[in-house]
């Protein structure tokens, strides 16, 4: 199954759980004895910080493996530390889905022309090197992008998905307090511009749909305005949706369902901080970080389940 909704979906399914661990470390979130122990390693702090994001990082995967289908990993939070961060980054990409976890990277990209198309590469395709040879530069499933250039900006990314068989999440109706400054304006038509994306990213994936019925170009809807979320689920029936706003950001199960169509499918749930930082919630030591997160992880699956199974109703 080459189709990257088909393949979500299919996860989603075997696992019964339609939720995406984020994967946005910074080093106070580390144990202070997982980043100890890099220091038997490597002295130049730099690098130590990139081989301690690993190790907390393989450690969370680790835990949640058989129960979670994806990571989302947020580039930002690699960048930060250069290129150990990246490095770490990009053995977190591949350590997840060498244990079966399908990998959205969280990078927001927008851009045009030759450039969109070297971020589409990056991410989604791959690359030529000297000799004629190709690789991917990273190995992700799919990414997220910015739609506010227009067609320009997105055609370079579905065309890797067309080519190579992954995905996009494109900005819909983001989480954050403010979104409402410039995606809730109206435009001269009536529909707001959330609405007009949401139309346009319908209109964009209507050639990559799969044999679930869902495109391969996707929508970010955050779950902190439900009401938005069920108005933008009907406008774009065939488009999965990356959901974030779960856990820290306040929203709640039942938010979250008003992204799922009627049988309870075509979304998958975002939580970051709310799993890695699940220790804190359980009152449990720094140095349990992993298994609290599994614990967090298995409360969200039955919660959005149960939410799930109600709207079902």
């Amino acid at each position: 199954m080459n189709h990257f909704a088909d393949r979500l979906l299919d996860k989603i399914k075997q696992l019964d759980n339609p939720t995406v661990m984020g994967l946005d470390p910074m080093l106070d979130y580390i144990p202070p004895s997982l980043l100890a122990e890099q220091d038997k390693h490597e002295r130049d702090p730099k690098k130590r910080a990139g081989l301690a994001i690993i190790a907390y990082n393989r450690a969370l995967i680790d835990h949640v493996a058989d129960i979670v289908p994806a990571v989302k990993p947020q580039l930002a939070y690699y960048e930060q530390y250069g290129i150990p961060g990246l490095e770490a980054f990009r053995d977190t990409c591949d350590y997840a889905r060498s244990k079966g976890m399908l990998v959205i990277v969280d990078g927001k990209r927008n851009d045009i022309g030759t450039t969109a198309s070297a971020y589409a590469r990056a991410y989604l395709g791959e690359t030529v090197f000297p000799e004629g040879n190709t690789f991917p530069a990273y190995h992700a499933d799919a990414l997220t992008i910015n739609p506010y250039l227009g067609s320009d900006g997105i055609e370079p990314f579905l065309k890797e998905c067309r080519d190579h068989g992954k995905g996009v999440f494109i900005l819909v109706r983001t989480s954050n307090p403010s979104a409402g400054d410039l995606q809730d304006l109206r435009l001269e038509d009536g529909r707001t511009v959330c609405e007009a994306v949401a139309d346009q990213v319908d209109h964009w994936g209507a050639s990559l749909v799969g044999q679930t019925g869902y495109s391969a170009a996707g929508a970010v809807v955050g779950a902190t305005y439900p009401q938005q979320a069920k108005a933008l689920r009907q406008r774009m029936p065939k488009t999965l949706i990356l959901v974030p706003g779960y856990g820290a950001q306040g929203a709640t199960a039942e938010d979250c369902a008003d992204s799922f169509d009627k049988n309870g499918q075509g979304a998958i749930v975002n939580a970051s901080r709310s799993l890695m930082l699940a220790y804190k919630k359980h009152q449990m030591p720094h140095e349990s970080f992993a298994e609290a997160c599994r614990q967090e992880a298995i409360l969200m699956r039955d919660a959005l389940n149960e939410a799930l199974a109600r709207k079902r109703q």
